[in-house]
């Protein structure tokens, strides 16, 4: 599988294949290049939409530029728990903050996200992310508020009465469940607007349309989460000695 730093012309075959919108495994196909390192680029430099190959060559070059003080420092770092390999881990890390940005989260709270995924504590302080994302504790107060919204991450306070953030399996259940019964105050919503709007009329049956198959994408999501809500915990039982 081929390495390296995109090239320019590599960038300009990017954009010319999303002016013809290809998605993004032909483009890598194309390129031979891995899928994840085309959306990567894609998303980082404006998105489907807003990709430009001159202004992502240039964006790459500030951010290689910037690194260089941080590189000197190389060896003072610690080694990374069970060998892992560090270039390795930090792209892993960009490929899933990539595709947590793609889903709908703001860049920053996408990062803090998979901060915490990648942690084998699966639980950090305000500081900790703030030192390891090297962004201030007001981005990361930020972020932190969006994806407790989300059901996301939960708060914990530490014995030294600081506040943990933490992420584990549950979440992804009590997530799950919180976007479902966020589809029923859509539903409601709708239907009211069949009310006002005249029952009879086109603008009505398209909200009732709405909320009739919102209501059963809501209804299947919660049946499957308490069917699926073992599964999270299936694996991790069967792994103990």
């Amino acid at each position: 599988m081929p390495g390296g730093r995109l090239t320019q012309q590599e960038r300009q075959q990017i954009a010319l294949g999303l002016a013809d919108s290809l998605p993004y495994a032909e483009i890598a196909r194309r390129l031979d290049r891995p899928t994840s390192t085309v959306t990567r680029e894609v998303m980082r430099n404006g998105g489907p939409t807003g990709y430009r190959a001159d202004l992502a060559q240039r964006a790459t070059e500030r951010r290689a530029h910037r690194r260089k003080p941080a590189a000197s420092r190389g060896p003072e770092a610690a080694p990374l728990p069970h060998g892992r390999d560090a270039e390795a881990v930090a792209e892993y890390e960009e490929t899933l903050t990539t595709v947590l940005m793609g889903q709908g989260l703001p860049k920053m709270t996408a990062r803090v996200l998979t901060c915490l995924f990648t942690t084998d504590a699966g639980s950090v302080t305000a500081s900790e992310l703030a030192r390891r994302l090297q962004v201030s504790p007001a981005s990361i107060s930020k972020a932190i508020a969006f994806l407790e919204s989300q059901s996301l991450v939960r708060r914990e306070r530490d014995e030294r009465r600081r506040d943990r953030y933490i992420v584990d399996d549950e979440l992804f259940y009590q997530s799950t469940i919180a976007a479902a019964r966020a589809n029923e105050q859509l539903v409601q919503t709708a239907r009211q607007g069949v009310a006002v709007l005249g029952r009879d009329t086109a603008a009505a049956a398209r909200l009732e349309n709405i909320a009739r198959f919102l209501d059963f994408i809501g209804e299947s999501i919660l049946r499957a989460a308490e069917q699926a809500r073992e599964v999270l915990h299936t694996e991790r039982e069967e792994e103990a000695p």
